[in-house]
């Protein structure tokens, strides 16, 4: 069985604590907050109780998300990550998560790489004496300003190596960045939906519509996970679904429960 977890996005019209609930009883190793669901982090709940109540049901906090867009630098960006760092210290969450712009600036050659570095040379200090890692997560829109996974790498190893940053996987944007290398041991968590619907373009337009994955997904995620699971990787799977029609269905528990099965009883391990 892979290791469970659940992204709040998934489940964002539960409060925390049915979050949380849910979580344990899908037999998650994790769940990942986000602050970014148009209601504070946590719902309110100050991050040391927010912490406990995750550890109270044999949960980790795997990591916070997110800033965005963290690689277009400014002192607004500098207060966000720094809030976000605390927050993830104070609740004893693992990693904070952040997200490279996608409005199609700054997506030129040597401009991207430059202001990548800059931002986690400038991210970098807000790490020392915390155990949080600060995560990046390559997109794969055609608009987005990091989509290369070698790219990061290479700026990871700038900064000294995958122990103050390492990698988001999402297989929906691995799929419509056009696959590549996997980097298993730059990865701390990797990010899991399908897309069922057989008639539009795989791309970015999509993003809305990522649901639980079923025998119909178009993006390889099984497959994915089969890559990672035989390159060694012992991490966490993560939903993170988007489709408005996810949190509306009247069994969501059930689904949730039925893809993580399908899945289960797919991979080839």
């Amino acid at each position: 069985m892979i290791n469970r977890a659940l992204n709040q996005k998934t489940a964002r019209h539960l409060s925390y604590e049915d979050f949380l609930d849910l979580a344990k009883e899908l037999g998650c190793v994790g769940v990942e907050p986000r602050n970014d669901l148009g209601r504070p982090l946590f719902d309110g709940i100050s991050a040391p109780r927010a912490g406990s109540m995750a550890r109270e049901r044999g949960l980790r906090l795997l990591g916070l998300s997110e800033v965005y867009p963290f690689n277009d630098w400014s002192d607004e960006r500098a207060n966000a990550v720094q809030s976000l760092i605390d927050a993830a210290d104070e609740s004893g969450a693992e990693t904070i998560s952040l997200i490279p712009r996608v409005d199609g600036r700054a997506t030129e050659d040597g401009v991207r790489q430059q202001a990548l570095r800059h931002a986690m040379r400038e991210v970098l200090p807000m790490l020392d004496g915390r155990k949080v890692v600060a995560l990046i997560e390559p997109i794969g829109f055609a608009t987005s300003s990091l989509k290369d996974k070698a790219e990061l790498v290479d700026a990871i190893e700038a900064m000294g190596g995958p122990t103050k940053f390492k990698l988001v996987h999402d297989t929906f944007q691995h799929a419509i960045a056009g696959d590549g290398p996997i980097f298993p041991e730059y990865t701390a968590i990797v990010h899991i939906s399908g897309i069922s619907d057989p008639a539009p373009a795989l791309d970015g337009r999509l993003d809305a519509h990522r649901v639980f994955v079923d025998r119909k997904d178009r993006c390889g995620t099984i497959a994915q996970i089969e890559n990672f699971l035989d390159a060694g990787y012992e991490g966490a799977f993560s939903f993170e679904c988007t489709s408005p029609s996810i949190p509306a269905s009247p069994t969501f528990a059930r689904d949730v429960a039925a893809s993580f099965e399908f899945i289960s009883a797919s991979v080839k391990r």
